[in-house]
């Protein structure tokens, strides 16, 4: 457990991508179910250049969002920056009812790096990451695609989500992996052993769903008390708490709006005490 003394604010992705620990996600700057273009564009992409005036300088997307209208919306608003890091991924298939299908299969998963590439306007893209192990798919026919993008340049560094501590381990004896994305927060810790291993390698891990907790009823409560004895937000305590917990972590909290961005990166400067802490430790994810 990290102290506010001793807590970094940065992490070195793959060993030489330094950004800022709290991140922007942008999964719902594209329109309803993450599916089709926003209301207004100009809006989406308003929301993406204003996290990075704030010093958000990690964006988290995948090809899946939209599908494609979140990288592209990324790519217009901000060209190929050399001060922030674009995050992608693939291997996810969507369709008109909004399912998120696994599809794991190596020569979709370069077409579909093709594509971010075109839509981000780069050349290469800092951080590509499988999206979900498939079942249908061998695992590592599916990582040796990655690598193998990684050898030709199109990707600088690999990552995975939603995997097991054998998956990562089985992954990283092919390629070197810099970050880690699955479900985790304040009252969802049922990854705690995959965190703990990101932790021993020095692999990055972002949390998804960051502030699910502030919507259920256990958590909920303590965050609320939190937050009241600190003047700020639910969401702000659920965020300053990932921050806390490991100095590995990377959220990414999500928003379509300018005013919940900004409340979203202040959580970055906020301070918790031991007892909150220590209140926040002792929620019960099972409860």
């Amino acid at each position: 457990m990290a102290s506010d003394a001793t807590r970094s604010d940065t992490f070195d992705i793959g060993g030489d991508l330094s950004v800022n620990r709290l991140g922007f996600g942008a999964m719902r700057i594209t329109g309803e179910d993450i599916v089709g273009r926003p209301a207004d564009e100009e809006d989406a992409k308003a929301v993406i250049r204003r996290a990075v005036n704030l010093g958000v300088d990690f964006i988290d997307t995948a090809d899946s969002y939209g599908p494609g209208v979140s990288e592209r919306l990324i790519g217009e608003a901000l060209g190929d920056p050399d001060d922030v890091v674009v995050a992608s991924k693939a291997g996810l298939l969507r369709n008109r009812d909004g399912d998120w299908l696994p599809h794991g299969d190596p020569d979709f998963l370069k077409n579909q790096a093709l594509c971010s590439l075109d839509r981000l306007g780069t050349e290469t893209i800092d951080l590509y990451q499988y999206h979900r192990p498939d079942p249908d798919t061998d695992f590592e026919a599916s990582v040796h695609a990655f690598a193998e993008m990684k050898d030709a340049g199109q990707i600088a560094h690999v990552g995975l989500s939603n995997v097991t501590v054998e998956q990562l381990e089985t992954a990283a004896d092919i390629v070197d992996i810099a970050t880690v994305q699955n479900r985790y927060n304040v009252g969802n810790r049922d990854d705690e052993d995959v965190l703990r291993a990101c932790e021993r390698d020095d692999v990055g891990f972002i949390p998804w769903g960051p502030m699910y907790a502030v919507e259920e009823e256990g958590p909920a409560a303590v965050l609320d008390e939190v937050a009241e004895r600190r003047g700020a937000t639910p969401q702000q305590v659920a965020l300053a708490w990932l921050l806390e917990h490991s100095d590995v972590t990377l959220p990414i909290p999500g928003t379509s709006s300018v005013g919940h961005l900004e409340s979203n990166v202040a959580a970055a400067e906020l301070s918790l005490t031991d007892a909150d802490v220590r209140a926040l430790d002792e929620i019960d994810p099972q409860a």
